[in-house]
């Protein structure tokens, strides 16, 4: 085993040091465009404006375009010609996309039934989807939701649909205007999150280094998860599928950890480390009352209405113990 080195440890000590002062506003129109010089070109580092996304956060004027760096839409060493040239790429690859799409239709409905259930699926999620505010105005076009979804579907054979991304894929049609950046920023969050969330890439091995993480960090608990509370962290999966969105008590919640997610700070597989705060919300009620595993699932799903900035503060802490110790080189090579 092996501990990390001081300057990572220094580094994730002053990420989590933001939980113990009143937090900044978050980083607003005036402020993001004085990260940038009269060409567009970046001013500050990538690595302080993701240090300070971590830290306050982005105001919701801002985070479309923040967005497209975090995920790699934008590279972060163009300038403003650069980007409206790739804007102007993206939506002609869009275009392109949609159009093959329309032409090979018919053959996917003739000849691949995997198509045609999972389109089948889709229309059934979407219609369960509740799409509407408190007001009752109608908050996306269902239509142009399942465009995106089997789009992404047809295009992208390392992620296919599964239950959850409707609501996900929502989430970015809300926070942008053109369907191309909808369908590109899905796509490009999914590769900058190494498809965390993808059940048969990232879910398991996220399930399994938590696993690995509560043994190391909290073993009276790992032994009751490993006895009377069996089966209880494999249930957990929605967790990661969703990317914890039906946690939150707001959308503005969900944005919050996904750019979290995005920056890479204060380390890689920051959401195993969320999945095991939140774990750690249920201990002392599962402990006490040596709770069975449905019953430790149950409570786990009572979770909901928590607050990004206070769980965003608590996994921090958990890394800051994490680093203090003599990692085992799997939790090391996962978390760095």
């Amino acid at each position: 085993m092996t501990t990390l080195s001081p300057e990572n440890s220094l580094s994730a000590m002053l990420s989590a040091s933001f939980i113990l002062v009143k937090r900044k506003p978050p980083i607003d129109k005036t402020e993001w465009d004085s990260f940038f010089d009269e060409n567009g070109h970046l001013a500050k580092s990538r690595d302080f404006i993701c240090v300070n996304i971590l830290e306050r956060g982005l105001h919701p004027f801002v985070r479309t375009e923040a967005w497209k760096f975090l995920t790699g839409y934008y590279s972060w060493q163009s300038s403003q010609d650069e980007r409206l040239t790739v804007d102007s790429t993206r939506r002609k690859n869009y275009d392109a996309l949609c159009q093959m799409y329309e032409k090979i239709q018919p053959l996917l409905e003739n000849l691949h039934r995997n198509f045609t259930e999972t389109r089948n699926h889709i229309a059934y999620d979407l219609q369960k989807l509740y799409n509407k505010d408190p007001l009752g105005n109608v908050l996306i076009d269902k239509k142009r939701l399942e465009k995106t979804l089997l789009l992404s579907y047809v295009c992208n054979n390392q992620a296919e649909y599964q239950r959850g991304f409707h609501e996900m894929v929502m989430l970015f049609q809300l926070m942008v205007e053109h369907d191309h950046e909808t369908f590109w920023l899905f796509q490009f969050f999914l590769q900058k999150t190494e498809h965390s969330c993808v059940i048969n890439i990232g879910v398991g091995k996220n399930l399994d280094m938590l696993n690995s993480l509560i043994t190391f960090l909290d073993p009276v608990f790992a032994e009751h998860l490993k006895g009377k509370g069996a089966g209880a962290v494999q249930a957990l999966f929605p967790w990661f599928c969703l990317c914890f969105q039906r946690a939150f008590k707001s959308f503005d919640d969900v944005w919050r950890l996904w750019e979290v997610l995005l920056t890479g700070k204060p380390c890689r597989n920051f959401q195993v480390l969320v999945a095991y705060s939140m774990l750690q919300m249920v201990r002392e009620q599962a402990l006490l009352e040596s709770m069975s595993g449905d019953a430790i699932l149950l409570a786990c799903n009572k979770l909901i209405d928590l607050d990004a900035d206070e769980l965003i503060s608590a996994a921090c802490m958990v890394y800051a113990e994490l680093i203090q110790k003599d990692v085992p080189q799997p939790l090391k090579n996962f978390f760095l």
